[in-house]
């Protein structure tokens, strides 16, 4: 009966390590990482064109005031009469109508910049965004497997010594046996009750069952449908 105690534990322990490995939580773990991977190198790419376009701008931005500038010493100096040769005057003349060119081709591309630089200020926060939903629901779900894991491993801790102090007393090449079969059925013993074996279930013949009544009480006997430890009880049926 001690022998049946051990294999009962067993069965419990099984089902436990089961239940954790079928916890629901587990899968859509699985696969919020796998979305959060691209999640993550999308964000990653959208944050790179942001920076470069940022700098870009920058620069654009730079290249227009630079030219304006120039533009503005041009024009002070002819406002103010510094420039009185005609020849220099007719040159300076067009210089500035090379500049109104040059500064209406650079603001030409600074909006360019600035029209993709928002559209990819948009993609990141769109990229952001899908990424914060998946950290808090993997936040979330972690949580809960964690809260649900928590109990089952209490649980199966509590079995796991249960087990050891069933154990205790045993012979080893009873245990042994019991062990080998254990490794290959996951449960190595089980009842016999109303003629019939608790692991598989089959109802025993005349014949086994008479030859199982004869046996001594110290004596293993298997069930001949999946090679378990058969422990007689009061209810056998012998």
């Amino acid at each position: 009966m001690k022998l049946l105690e051990v294999a009962q534990i067993d069965s419990k322990i099984g089902q436990l390590r089961h239940q954790l490995r079928a916890l629901p939580e587990h899968k859509q773990i699985a696969e919020i990482e796998a979305n959060r991977t691209e999640q993550v190198n999308a964000t990653r790419d959208a944050q790179i064109l942001v920076d470069d376009l940022t700098r870009e701008q920058k620069k654009a931005d730079a290249d227009v005031e630079q030219v304006k500038a120039r533009r503005q010493r041009d024009l002070s100096r002819i406002d103010q009469g510094l420039i009185t040769n005609p020849k220099d005057l007719q040159r300076m003349n067009q210089e500035l109508v090379s500049l109104e060119r040059r500064i209406s081709s650079l603001e030409d591309d600074e909006l360019d910049v600035m029209e993709r630089l928002e559209a990819a200020q948009k993609h990141l926060d769109h990229c952001s965004g899908e990424l914060a939903e998946s950290e808090a629901r993997l936040a979330e779900f972690t949580e809960s497997r964690d809260g649900k894991g928590a109990g089952l491993k209490e649980e199966f801790t509590a079995a796991t010594t249960q087990r050891a102090s069933a154990i205790e007393g045993l012979p080893e090449d009873l245990l042994g046996l019991y062990e080998r079969i254990r490794e290959k059925q996951g449960v190595g013993a089980a009842a016999l009750r109303a003629r019939e074996c608790g692991g598989c279930h089959m109802k025993l013949n005349a014949a086994d069952l008479a030859v199982i009544a004869r046996a001594p009480e110290d004596e293993v006997v298997r069930c001949e449908e999946c090679t378990r430890i058969l422990v007689r009880t009061a209810e056998s049926g012998l």
